[in-house]
């Protein structure tokens, strides 16, 4: 098409300059000839061509970013702190056409879309403010006449390449401590949902984020994904995506013995344990399992629900998910909306097909919805056993596959019998139980009574093969700094200034003195030690 950009989607928002056909670098928009075509996956119809940039490009965005980063990182904590917030208004103020851009592109619900742009601001919001606590040490050292002082200090030029399920919320989680710490970022979205990201970009360069600090390409991940991880300019790959990449990302990365964060796949278990309360557990994996259509790398995966409880859990769960309404995410009261793409759409068909072959049963869905292209009915099965695809893989799709367990050991041992460790979540109101099976559970994030745990104040990241390292929280900023050892030889206080002999006394005392008490009128005088006590002001608590 002619205009790179749909004219109906730009009437979708009420600020069309944030829809963009341009990649970011160096804060200038760039364009090629070589373009990538972005699609809706409700409707099929084409959104935007964006550039297809080539390694060449990528080497000149980190080229830009390392430039850039002498200055930015030696600017006050409190300045890149005042940017990360004006970032973080404009993204609030303009949350209605990120969500629109949200469902456009990547096509889950609006309600949700909106619930992410909360989410990705939180995370400009929280490293706003940590940008300004970054603290270093001074330690003792072995010698008495040496001070041991460390450092933190920015990592360098970082490379982020994230998902297309949360087109906002994982560039932020990102972008934001690394901006705050004081490096600066070359970004790669996923080729499904680039608009947001460029959008960001856009908000980004009005919030004043100097040229340079924040670049994103667009294009091949074959082109570009080499140079990021291969260029020695580059100190830190961040990384969100299936585990089978993160395992090439952290090959590739090794020659350059790069610092990587890594949050990868799921396979998230689920514990019904027969004294939860059935009405929580079930409102807690819907909210786990079905949101985003199942497409997150959290969602609940497979379900062991104890005897006790198996068959009424089993019957409000597939009647909570058959009353899910499907659609388009902007139509009214839509819950669920398209997969992603059509291989996602075949993974679904495959694993129920599977289970059913090998006994399971459908309670509900099953099949391509009757809207047909790429939705598909929220599915429940039950009588699944540990040995189907659907137990042993991630479905990421809206299918909940129902496991039977009778001793608490065994379902940990089930729980556990998997190379992923993202996320696990228990229902249970013993409190020793909940203790020791949460201790148990071999995971970096477990979920108690609940299905929704995340947030920009909390560590969120994984063990095993689901990942390297922690996004958000105070523990998300020191992934982007390193840290630098002093040993400072006559850094020491020197003895003299501890003898008194060195220092005359001062004529006056160093705090306000103590009036005297005025003597009483009119009736006998208390004692002077009295008085004074009286009128002493009182200790500080």
């Amino acid at each position: 098409m002619s205009d790179p950009v749909s004219k109906a989607v730009r009437r979708e928002l009420d600020d069309p300059s944030l829809l963009k056909s341009a990649a970011y670098v160096d804060g200038t928009w760039i364009t090629t000839d070589a373009t990538l075509a972005v699609h809706n996956p409700s409707t099929g119809d084409l959104l935007a061509d964006v550039p297809l940039l080539d390694r060449t490009w990528t080497t000149a965005a980190i080229d830009a970013a390392h430039r850039a980063l002498p200055a930015w990182r030696a600017r006050p904590a409190k300045e890149r702190s005042r940017l990360l917030r004006r970032w973080f208004d404009l993204v609030t103020e303009h949350a209605d056409d990120l969500a629109r851009l949200i469902v456009l592109e990547e096509g889950k619900p609006y309600a949700e879309a909106v619930g992410e742009v909360a989410y990705a601001a939180s995370f400009l919001e929280w490293f706003a403010e940590e940008a300004k606590r970054i603290r270093g040490d001074v330690m003792e050292a072995p010698e008495a006449s040496r001070r041991i002082i460390v450092l933190k200090e920015p990592v360098g030029v970082c490379a982020a390449i994230t998902p297309w399920n949360f087109p906002a919320a994982m560039i932020t989680r990102k972008a934001g401590p690394a901006l705050a710490a004081g490096c600066t970022m070359v970004l790669k979205p996923a080729e499904q949902t680039p608009l947001t990201a460029l959008a960001l970009a856009e908000l980004a360069d009005r919030a004043g984020v100097p040229a340079g600090v924040f670049n994103v390409v667009t294009g091949d991940p074959r082109e570009i994904g080499p140079e990021l991880t291969g260029n020695p300019l580059v100190r830190k790959i961040t990384f969100t995506g299936s585990t089978e990449v993160g395992r090439l990302l952290l090959a590739q990365a090794a020659r350059t013995v790069k610092k990587t964060s890594m949050e990868l796949g799921g396979n998230a278990p689920v514990l019904v344990f027969d004294d939860a309360d059935l009405d929580e557990a079930v409102e807690g994996l819907m909210a786990t399992k079905y949101r985003n259509t199942g497409q997150a790398c959290i969602s609940a995966n497979r379900v062991y629900v104890q005897d006790g409880i198996h068959d009424a859990f089993a019957k409000r769960l597939a009647e909570r998910v058959g009353a899910l309404a499907v659609g388009d995410g902007f139509d009214e009261g839509v819950q669920q909306g398209p997969l992603i793409d059509e291989d996602a759409v075949a993974k679904a068909e495959s694993h129920v097909a599977d289970a059913v072959a090998h006994g399971a049963v459908v309670l509900h869905g099953g099949r391509r919805h009757a809207r047909g292209g790429l939705f598909y009915e929220p599915t429940v099965l039950t009588g699944v056993t540990a040995d189907m695809a659907v137990t042993r893989e991630e479905t990421f799709g809206p299918v909940t596959p129902l496991l039977r367990f009778t001793d608490e050991s065994d379902a940990v041992r089930m729980a556990n019998d998997t190379e992923f460790g993202l996320a696990a979540y228990l229902f249970a109101k013993d409190a020793e139980r909940v203790w020791r099976v949460a201790a148990a559970l071999e995971a970096g994030m477990v979920g108690i009574n609940t299905g929704l745990i995340s947030n920009e104040t909390a560590p969120f990241g994984g063990v095993k093969q689901s990942g390297v390292g922690r996004e958000g929280s105070v523990y998300g900023l020191d992934e982007y700094l390193e840290l630098k050892y002093l040993a400072w030889e006559g850094a020491k206080t020197p003895t003299s200034a501890h003898n008194p002999a060195d220092h005359p006394a001062r004529s006056t005392p160093p705090w306000p003195a103590i009036p005297a008490p005025k003597p009483a009128t009119g009736r006998a005088r208390t004692s002077s030690a009295s008085s004074t006590a009286r009128s002493r002001p009182s200790r500080p608590t």
